[in-house]
């Protein structure tokens, strides 16, 4: 089996196929009341597909669940590609530290 698309996508691909074993639904059904292609839900819930934001809104829509349950407490590590490893308020410590008001000019 291909690897996830990342450790993000895999943890979501999971949460919803948990939520969809718990009501008996099957991955058709999730697809059409999503409104999408059976074949590109299924790489959700396998992890490979990074699906934007429509999209786990219509699924979440369509498994009864919220949409923000599906993606809560995702690591920022999980997520490739990522050049900077601070959060707003590291950055904003940081500018602090530094004697910098948010928004003055360097």
């Amino acid at each position: 089996m291909p690897e996830p698309y990342s450790d993000a996508a895999r943890i979501l691909g999971e949460r919803i196929r948990t939520i969809r074993h718990q009501i008996a639904f099957n991955q058709e059904d999730v697809a059409n009341l999503a409104e999408m292609n059976v074949s590109n839900y299924g790489k959700i819930e396998r992890g490979r597909a990074n699906p934007n934001l429509t999209t786990i809104v219509r699924i979440a829509a369509a498994l009864n669940a919220d949409p923000g349950a599906l993606i809560t407490g995702i690591p920022l590590d999980s997520v490739p590609g990522r050049v900077h490893q601070l959060t707003a308020a590291d950055f904003i410590r940081e500018r602090q530290k530094r004697g910098r008001a948010p928004g003055e000019a360097r």
